[in-house]
């Protein structure tokens, strides 16, 4: 079997799977459960000053008879006490030496408050810190969460402040409400911090109850923005993952966060630069007993590849992802859809999606079941496809058609011809 261990950032774990920060890691019952079915480590729910929550606290977004594609929730960090938390940590962490307990922290941008609580969450056991600077709601009206992930210059300063005083590894996680996610992580790296984690949840509003009138969740009749997660957010988190991993100026460990809910979504996170994974709504979901699916998946995944080790794959496809003017043009290369007539079942979605949506190059044919193509006025983009019923119906084939051009290279060219 493939080693699933990993170290990072210093930190060693079982296996990847770590429990994000989140109501799932609020008590020692809860992580001390986790670890019993497989998981590899958690992120202890955020400590700091305690506040009061609000109830109701979660929304979700449906999706074709898909509960919980996406989940809002408005709860806000620990509502127990900093003693009652770090006597849970400290028993954690007794009972379960080898399993990774990351500690979530958030407090007011004061140095000496980061410094006693620094020191006061190493003397649990802890094995990390994370900082969170994404929470969108609620902190973030108090100066705290994604306030300080939003402004670099605070990024930077209230990471100083706690790797300043620390002497186990901090990771700073960070908020995807930003335009471009590598502002924060640099500054990150100035700040000092020894890993990032992201993404944390994007700022939303889940919708309105049509018969009431009032917001989704309901407080009393009122709602608020709160924090979107799930599997409808992992082609963002991808992303910012990516983008990170391929910044040279942000040469630090990545834990990858965003919708993980199968082995197939981790390979994927690990394959664009992420060296832990983190999961929350999907263990909300469907309980602790999820990690299971996740290691043996991921456990048969490398088996079958002859992969040893899981950080063998780390990044290994990050380096495809670039630059938009980095492809290649359609005119020396693009694919073309070709309909496998023994598939099709004769639904007609290729030709209507292709007719309304895109560059009708389908066309139906008298007493054929199976649409046509016409190659020559097709651009390859993918509709037919991705509209199609029945799996492998409807390939797309690569079609070489000149020498290898991108768009630099070839405004590079036209520039050289014009000088000429």
């Amino acid at each position: 079997m493939a080693d699933l261990s990993i170290n990072f950032a210093g930190i060693r774990a079982p296996n990847p799977f770590w429990l994000a920060s989140g109501p799932l890691t609020n008590t020692a019952y809860q992580v001390m459960k986790a670890f019993d079915e497989g998981w590899g480590g958690a992120v202890w729910k955020t400590v700091g000053d305690p506040i009061i929550n609000v109830s109701s606290r979660l929304g979700s977004l449906d999706y074709g008879g898909r509960r919980m594609m996406g989940l809002n929730n408005i709860e806000l960090i620990s509502d127990r006490s900093i003693e009652e938390n770090l006597a849970e940590i400290q028993e954690v962490k007794r009972r379960y030496p080898h399993h990774a307990v990351i500690v979530s922290m958030m407090f007011e941008a004061n140095p000496n408050v980061w410094r006693e609580m620094v020191h006061r969450v190493e003397d649990t056991g802890a094995d990390g810190i994370e900082l969170n600077f994404g929470c969108p709601h609620g902190m973030s009206e108090r100066g705290m969460g994604s306030v300080v992930g939003q402004v670099p210059e605070y990024t930077e300063t209230i990471t100083r402040y706690a790797v300043e005083s620390a002497s186990i590894p901090v990771i700073v996680k960070l908020t995807p409400n930003v335009t471009d996610i590598r502002a924060p992580g640099r500054a990150s790296v100035a700040g000092g911090a020894q890993a990032l984690s992201l993404i944390n949840t994007i700022n939303s509003v889940m919708g309105v109850d049509l018969e009431t009138w009032r917001p989704i969740p309901d407080v009393d009749g009122r709602g608020s923005h709160g924090g979107y997660c799930g599997p409808a957010v992992k082609p963002i988190a991808l992303h910012m993952l990516s983008s990170l991993y391929n910044d040279a100026a942000v040469p630090l460990p990545l834990c990858g966060i965003g919708g993980i809910e199968t082995w197939r979504d981790a390979a994927e996170f690990l394959l664009l630069g992420a060296g832990a994974l983190q999961v929350c709504t999907a263990a909300m979901h469907y309980g602790f007993r999820i990690v299971r699916e996740l290691t043996e998946g991921l456990n048969d995944y490398l088996d079958q590849r002859g992969i040893p080790r899981v950080e063998d794959i780390v990044g290994k496809a990050a380096p495809a992802i670039g630059d938009w003017n980095d492809l290649r043009l359609s005119y020396s290369f693009q694919v073309v859809a070709k309909i496998h007539p023994e598939r099709c079942i004769g639904c007609n979605l290729c030709y209507i999606a292709c007719d309304d949506g895109a560059h009708q190059c389908i066309e139906r044919v008298d007493g054929e079941t199976a649409p046509r193509v016409r190659e020559d006025d097709c651009v390859g983009c993918n509709l037919c496809s991705l509209v199609c019923p029945v799996p492998g119906c409807i390939e797309m084939v690569p079609v070489e058609k000149g020498p290898v051009e991108t768009w630099r290279m070839r405004e590079a060219r036209l520039n050289t011809l014009s000088q000429g």
